[in-house]
């Protein structure tokens, strides 16, 4: 018997329509040193082996939330450019996930974070304890989703 209940481990999404080209909105998105701008919770990132944005980079994310400050680690897993850039956050278990599709006057660009096995034994925890129970960070963390989109195409549009 399933439970049509929403959970932590849910896959978080958000999407917006963005009145320019895959490739312009690309070049905003790939821009590593502007995420922690876009991000309710990023603050920092920073590149953990040379090479730049590319498959099977790592990075350290350092994220906060009202006095909480936490570091993640996170290896890319995929780079199209302008269709498709995805992440894993191996401290939490989830996959971040940005694509982007031709539409009629622009982009779709859709911000998905699915958990591919479970959030991890510590991602549960430090959620519970830390960051104001799991179900409340994993909704906080899709209304930030939202203005991190926004954010991107208020960039790609002015």
């Amino acid at each position: 018997m399933t439970s049509d209940k929403p959970t932590a481990d849910r896959e978080l999404r958000a999407e917006i329509r963005i009145a320019a080209s895959p490739e312009a909105v690309w070049r905003a998105l790939a821009d590593v040193r502007l995420w922690p701008r876009r991000s309710p919770e990023l603050q920092a990132i920073l590149p953990l082996k040379p090479g730049g944005l590319r498959a099977g980079q790592w990075y350290l994310g350092v994220n906060r939330r009202k006095a909480v400050i936490w570091p993640t680690r996170n290896v890319v897993v995929e780079v199209a450019p302008g269709r498709c850039l995805s992440w894993d956050t191996r401290t939490s278990g989830v996959r971040w996930i940005f694509e982007l599709e031709r539409v009629p006057g622009g982009t779709r660009l859709v911000h998905r974070r699915p958990v591919p096995a479970r959030l991890t034994p510590l991602g549960r925890l430090f959620a519970r304890f830390a960051l104001g129970g799991e179900m409340a960070h994993a909704d906080e963390l899709e209304t930030g989703m939202e203005r991190t989109l926004a954010a991107i195409k208020r960039a790609v549009e002015t």
